[in-house]
C-alpha cells in the first residue's frame, strides 16, 4: 500500500512538474559556446529560464510542446549597436523639431516589437534623446514588447562634435549645450556629464570620438576628444560599473579613444594597423556596423534624401567599413556583432551576418559574435548568449542550417524571449 502511495505521489509530481514546464523540441540546436551543431535535443523551460538541455526528443503526456524539429534553433542574438528611438529617412532632421518625446516614444514602441521578432532579444541602444532609458524600462517591467535593452541615454560629444544636439540648428537654437544635455570641453565637463548619464539610468557610455556621417557638420573623421577627456570618461564611467563605447571613423580619434580606455569602437572606418594591434593590446572590440555603411551609401546617391554636407561623407565611408572589418578579423581584432539598426530600417539587423561572411568570417564565429562574445561585454555571459542550463530562456530558431544559408539568419521564425513565446 505504501509503494502504491508513493508511486503515485511520484508520477503526481513528475505530471505537475511537466505541465509547468514547456518542452521545445529541436532537430538542430547551436551550441554558440563550442560552435557544434547538435541534433535531436529537447529544451525544458520553466518560467523564465532553461532549466535542461536533454538529448533526445522528451514528450511527456501533458506537457507543453513547441515542436520545432524542422528547425534550427540557438540562443537568441545580441545587436550591440542600435538605435531604438529613430528609424533614418528624408525627415529626420526635420522631427528633431516637430516630434514630441511622445511621438518618439510610440514610435519606439513598434521598433522595438520589430527588432524582437526578428530574433535579437537583447540590445544595446548606442544614443537617443534619453527616451530610450524609458522604453528599456517599460519593456522590463513588460508593458511593452522588446528586446532586454542597454542603453547609453543620450550621448556625449564635443561642442559642434556628432552628437551635438543642436548641430544644423539656426542661431537662434544653438545655445550653448553643456554636460547635463550631453557637450562635453573640458576634463570636468567630462566627469559631470557621466554622472549625469548615471543619474539618468543610462546602462553604458556612448562618446563620438571622431566627426561622423550622419551629422550636420563638415568632417566625418576627424578627432573630436582629447585623450585626457577621454581618460576622465572612462574612468568615471569603471566608477559607477558602465562599460564605454566609441563612435570612431578616423584613426587618430579610435587611437585616444583605445588608451583612454574605451571598451568597443563604433564602426572603425579608416582603423591602420597600428590601431588594429592597440585594439589587441587593449583588450578593445570592433563593432563592425557593416549594413549601416552600406546603407548610407545607397540613400547618398538618392537627390535630397540627405542634407548636401552629409553626402560626401556618406560615398566616402559607406564603401570602406566591410574592407576594414576584413582586414581587422584577419588580424585577430576581437569582434562584437553591431547593426547600427535605426541608420536603416530596424529588423533588417540579420543582413549584417551575411556582409560578415562575405567578408571572411566563418559563420560560426559570426553568431558567436552576436551571442558569446555580446553576452560577455555586456557582463551577461551566465545569463544569456547560450542555450544552457540556469540561463535566461531566449531561444530563436531558423529554418536552415545557417552554415549551408546565412541568409536564413534574416529570416527567424520562432522567438522566445524570457520564457514567453513573440513569435512561432
Amino acid at each position: 500500500m505504501k509503494k502504491t502511495i508513493l508511486l503515485f505521489l511520484a508520477l503526481f509530481l513528475f505530471q505537475n512538474l511537466a505541465a509547468q514546464t514547456t518542452y521545445i523540441l529541436c532537430g538542430k540546436l547551436i551550441d554558440t559556446k563550442s560552435g557544434n551543431i547538435d541534433v535531436e535535443k529537447t529544451i525544458l523551460v520553466k518560467e523564465n529560464k532553461i532549466i535542461d538541455v536533454m538529448d533526445g526528443y522528451i514528450m511527456p503526456k501533458g506537457a507543453t510542446l513547441i515542436d520545432l524539429r524542422d528547425k534550427v534553433v540557438m540562443a537568441g542574438l545580441i545587436d550591440m549597436h542600435v538605435h531604438i528611438e529613430q528609424e533614418f529617412d528624408r525627415n529626420t532632421r526635420l522631427n528633431e523639431y516637430i516630434l514630441n518625446e511622445a511621438d518618439v516614444a510610440f514610435n519606439s514602441v513598434g521598433f522595438a516589437k520589430t527588432t524582437l521578432l526578428n530574433g535579437f532579444t537583447t540590445v544595446r541602444d548606442l544614443g537617443g534623446t534619453g527616451v530610450n532609458i524609458s522604453i528599456r524600462n517599460a519593456i522590463d517591467q513588460g508593458k511593452i514588447p522588446g528586446p532586454r535593452v542597454f542603453t547609453a541615454g543620450q550621448s556625449l560629444a564635443t561642442t559642434g562634435g556628432h552628437a551635438d544636439p543642436t548641430n544644423g540648428s539656426s542661431r537662434k537654437l544653438i545655445g550653448d549645450p553643456g554636460p547635463k544635455e550631453g557637450v562635453v570641453n573640458s576634463v570636468e565637463d567630462a566627469k559631470k556629464a557621466v554622472r549625469q548619464r548615471y543619474k539618468n539610468g543610462a546602462d553604458c557610455i556612448k562618446i563620438t570620438a571622431t566627426g561622423g556621417v550622419l551629422s550636420v557638420a563638415k568632417s566625418g573623421d576627424n578627432p573630436q576628444f582629447t585623450l585626457e577627456e577621454i581618460k576622465a570618461i572612462c574612468d568615471t564611467a569603471k566608477d559607477y560599473g558602465m562599460h564605454v563605447a566609441a563612435h570612431a571613423h578616423g584613426d587618430e580619434g579610435m587611437q585616444r579613444a583605445i588608451i583612454g580606455g574605451v571598451k568597443t569602437i563604433e564602426h572603425g572606418t579608416y582603423m591602420s594597423d597600428v590601431t588594429m594591434e592597440l585594439m589587441k593590446k587593449y583588450d578593445a572590440y570592433l563593432v563592425p556596423t557593416i549594413t549601416a555603411g552600406k546603407e548610407v551609401e545607397e540613400k547618398a546617391k538618392i537627390a535630397g534624401f540627405y542634407p548636401a554636407i552629409v553626402v560626401p561623407k556618406a560615398l566616402a565611408v559607406g564603401p570602406q567599413i566591410q574592407g576594414t572589418f576584413a582586414k581587422a578579423y584577419k588580424k585577430g581584432v576581437g569582434i562584437a556583432f553591431g547593426t547600427d539598426a535605426g541608420v536603416f530600417r530596424h529588423g533588417d539587423n540579420g543582413k549584417e551576418f551575411g556582409f560578415m561572411v562575405e567578408a571572411g568570417m566563418p559563420v560560426m564565429e559570426t553568431i558567436q559574435s552576436a551571442t558569446i562574445t555580446n553576452a560577455m561585454l555586456l557582463k551577461m555571459e551566465n545569463e544569456i548568449g547560450q542555450v544552457k542550463k540556469g540561463f535566461f530562456a531566449d531561444i530563436i530558431a531558423v529554418n536552415d542550417d545557417p552554415t549551408k544559408n546565412i541568409s536564413t539568419m534574416e529570416n527567424v521564425v520562432f522567438v522566445m524571449k524570457n520564457g514567453v513565446v513573440y513569435k512561432k
